[in-house]
């Protein structure tokens, strides 16, 4: 549990620096409404992945038909909950639509950042250390 806490800090914590830093960014160039939209979109992707990784444990050790009900009713909050601010950018000319809808996944685009990013470095760390004993032989 201890480790899906880290990972939600770790993965949370980037995505709304990575919002915030473009949403000032659009603020300055003019874009406000879109800003906004993105900085709601990734409040509520972040409380979404953290509401996905709680109800992990809760479906272990439970029957497959009590793990398939309660899997089915969470999947029907989490995507009601990331109705709620597609509805606030239709409703409030304040949110720009796409600005939220990007914002959304927010996550899933800081989780694969992470993943090509790890593995360009450790590919070139493996390349550089495999050339490096090339020349030392």
């Amino acid at each position: 549990m201890e480790q899906i806490k880290h990972i939600q800090k770790k993965y949370g914590s980037l995505a709304i620096l990575l919002a915030l830093g473009a949403g000032l960014g659009l603020f300055v160039l003019g874009f406000k409404p879109v800003g906004k939209g993105l900085i709601l979109g990734t409040i509520f992707s972040i409380v979404n992945f953290i509401l996905m990784a709680e109800s992990l444990p809760s479906r272990i050790g439970t029957t497959r038909k009590k793990a398939t009900i309660f899997s089915f009713l969470w999947i029907i909050i989490r995507y009601g909950l990331l109705a709620v601010p597609i509805a606030i950018s239709l409703k409030l000319s304040q949110f720009n639509l796409w600005g939220t809808v990007v914002g959304l996944f927010m996550i899933q685009m800081v989780i694969l950042a992470d993943g090509i990013i790890s593995q360009v470095y450790f590919s070139t760390r493996k390349k550089n250390s495999t050339e490096n004993l090339l020349w030392k032989n």
